[in-house]
């Protein structure tokens, strides 16, 4: 017999050396929970395997476990589950799998077998082999690409329209050919560097999605493309193509790419591909395709709009308003756009009555969206809030352009919302016979007074706004719940665990979808326990108790026996979390109960925090608390707190942070936490401990 000691018998060296050594990238759109939970679950497959596994988190609070070159040097294979790009680059030469996130989540051991046969980065046919191992997600990658064209743009948007309005407001003043600045002057020049903002606008807006799609070859046509879109005079028209012709040359650039990058060369010619004749060959198609085939159309339609216009002069002035409101908000900057704005322009002088419904509409897409993300800051990502700010500004100044990030990432719910404000605004102003006598809109003609009847302008303006916002959210809303449920009806027939909202690229929306209403049933006992605490929290002066010498020290500290509760009396979600407030008020660290619980119901707006695997977690990051505070509870029953596998939550957390100081602790926490209740053994013993003590005592691993 030969003795498992014995290099002869084929283990021992021999198998270390043939051990395989995969690598995985993880990521989500929000970069929290969901990214660490497939890292987790792949890193537990590999290791139930045999497989050597690193794994690289690219969450919130940056990447960590970061991959080296000598990692991808040795590696055998690399999946990437992620609902956002990841670069690629510097895997080439070695087998990629891409999936989404809950792939990783729900199915990690079919990752590693599949990985194993996965296209080499970089070959010939490795990205449609790549798409078709992934699943075929092309309407993901589509979305991706929008985003990421979005999400490079915003930049230039809000410095180009903050520089021209503010140096607009500084050292402007109005003339009959608009609102002009003395040239030879400080103000002059800072209007020069907004505008050349905007100019670059588009090219970089139709660059990114170009190179989400095919990469940096796709990058030059990509970028040359919106420069086409933006500048009308290359193909004689006096209407320029504005965004949406930009989403159309990043997408035929994008895809036009990989098409060519199919087509087998001789290898001499293989190296000098993707610097040379991919982005030549490309650039010529998109370019002269624009030129010669979209670039007649827009003209013609821009002619003809305007002969259809000047035929409504005699018309009722309030459809002729609410026709010049649609067209102004239609593509902001586009040939619908621009026909509208120099009709109204050519009559000044002989009818300023146009103008004037013209200044009233212009202002209304950005100051809606702006608006819009006020009023249901849960829909949009931080980015696009941030946008908002720069939006509402701009719609002062008359600046359209502050709308153009928003129609460009939600274009079938934004673009009607701005259509219908814009109407509003222009039927209210020729209703009014409101006047304009500059070529320029929105607030700051009024304040040159260049605005006759200018209560009415402003009633108008504040309508459009409002009717733009309101529509704006509800379609969002609308259009929000109908991808849950259909991702939800998608997973349940695949019998799979999903992310969570604003995992999958439909929901993720960026944004920051609303996926479930909030319960309204309060539960009668939570209310109770909820007082109690409260008075608890106001017994103890608002001070925490030091915990005892020998209990152990959870989540920083963070969770203590004051913060565990056995068993839930509540039955629901809203319910729940009082409960859980009441709890984190006994420790002195809240200030106003009633915001915490309003704080954490409005995330669950955003999406659920329903992991599944029988966990929830619900979060709010708010000055209600003046530090970090962990609650847990569990529920013998389950509570139904809407995750898609359909599982109901028996361990509840909820982590509340100080939004002044939070930092990057609270994702910190979700990160932890979110690994460790991917360990079924752990779970287990979490609802088998009979009391705080033993809770606490499980929980301590967590770190």
């Amino acid at each position: 017999m030969t003795s498992p000691a014995d290099p002869h018998a084929g283990g021992g060296a021999v198998e270390q050396q043939k051990k395989l050594k995969l690598l995985a990238v993880t990521a989500c759109p929000t970069g929290i929970a969901h990214t660490y939970m497939a890292a987790e679950k792949l890193q537990q497959a590999a290791d139930a395997a045999g497989i050597d596994m690193k794994v690289e988190t690219q969450g919130s609070i940056g990447a960590e476990n970061v991959l080296t070159d000598n990692d991808v040097r040795h590696a055998d294979g690399i999946i990437i589950a992620a609902d956002k790009d990841v670069d690629r680059a510097r895997f080439a030469g070695k087998r990629v799998l891409s999936v989404g996130v809950s792939e990783g989540i729900s199915h990690p051991e079919q990752l590693l077998e599949r990985v194993q046969n996965a296209p080499v980065a970089g070959s010939e046919g490795g990205a449609e082999q790549e798409a078709a191992a992934a699943g075929g997600k092309e309407r993901s990658a589509a979305y991706k690409a929008l985003m990421n064209g979005v999400s490079f743009m915003i930049p230039f948007v809000v410095v180009g329209g903050l520089l021209i309005a503010v140096s607009l407001a500084i050292g402007g003043h109005a003339t009959p050919d608009g609102i002009q600045i003395p040239k030879d002057t400080f103000w002059f020049n800072v209007n020069a560097l907004g505008t050349l903002g905007f100019k670059l606008m588009l090219p970089i807006f139709s660059g990114y999605i170009a190179f989400a799609l095919g990469d940096r070859p796709a990058l030059v046509p990509g970028m040359i493309g919106g420069f086409l879109a933006a500048d009308a005079s290359i193909y004689g028209s006096d209407a320029n193509a504005g965004f949406l012709g930009a989403i159309v040359t990043g997408f035929l650039a994008g895809y036009l790419v990989l098409a060519i990058r199919k087509i087998k060369v001789p290898k001499a010619i293989q190296p000098i591909m993707p610097i040379i004749v991919v982005p030549i060959a490309s650039t010529l198609a998109v370019g002269l395709a624009f030129i010669y085939i979209l670039g007649g159309p827009i003209s013609w339609v821009f002619t003809h709009l305007t002969d259809f216009l000047g035929g409504m002069t005699g018309s009722s002035a309030v459809l002729l308003g609410a026709l010049i409101g649609l067209m102004i908000a239609f593509d902001m900057g586009g040939p619908v756009n621009k026909t509208a704005f120099l009709f109204a322009v050519g009559l000044i002088g002989t009818n300023n009555a146009v103008m004037g419904m013209a200044a009233a509409a212009i202002p209304v897409m950005p100051l809606g969206q702006g608006l819009a993300t006020m009023i249901r800051r849960k829909l949009y990502t931080q980015q696009e809030q941030e946008a908002g700010i720069a939006a509402l500004f701009m719609g002062c100044f008359g600046i359209s352009e502050g709308a153009i990030p928003f129609a460009a990432a939600r274009p079938a719910q934004v673009i009607p919302a701005n259509m219908l404000g814009g109407a509003v605004a222009g039927a209210i102003a020729g209703l009014a016979g409101v006047e304009d006598s500059v070529p320029h809109g929105g607030p700051i003609v009024a304040v040159f007074g260049a605005i006759s009847g200018l209560a009415w302008f402003f009633i108008a303006i504040v309508a459009g706004t409002v009717v733009t916002a309101v529509v704006t959210n509800a379609l969002i809303g609308v259009s929000n719940r109908r991808a849950a449920a259909k991702q939800a009806a998608a997973n349940s027939a695949a019998s799979r665990e999903p992310a969570l909202a604003g995992a999958t690229p439909a929901v993720a929306a960026e944004s920051a979808p609303e996926a479930h209403a909030t319960a309204t049933v309060t539960s009668a006992s939570a209310g109770a326990s909820l007082q109690a605490a409260t008075a608890s929290s106001t017994a103890v002066g608002g001070a925490e108790a030091e915990s005892s010498a020998d209990e152990p020290e959870v989540l920083s500290g963070y969770l203590t026996d004051r913060t565990v509760k056995v068993q839930l009396d509540a039955q629901d979600k809203e319910a729940a979390i009082r409960e859980l407030a009441g709890l984190a008020a006994a420790t002195g660290k809240v200030a106003d109960v009633e915001e915490l619980v309003r704080t954490a119901l409005r995330r669950e707006e955003q999406g659920t925090t329903g992991l599944g695997e029988e966990i929830a977690i619900p979060h709010a990051k708010t000055d209600a608390v003046t530090a970090p505070v962990v609650c847990f509870a569990r529920s013998a029953d389950g509570i139904e707190w809407g995750s898609l596998d359909g599982t109901k939550a028996r361990l509840v957390f909820m982590i509340s942070v100080p939004e002044a100081a939070a930092g990057d602790e609270h994702l910190r926490i979700l990160a932890l936490l979110s690994r460790k209740l991917m360990d079924t053994d752990f779970r287990a013993r979490l609802q088998a401990a009979p009391d705080d003590a033993a809770i606490l005592e499980v929980l301590a691993e967590v770190q």
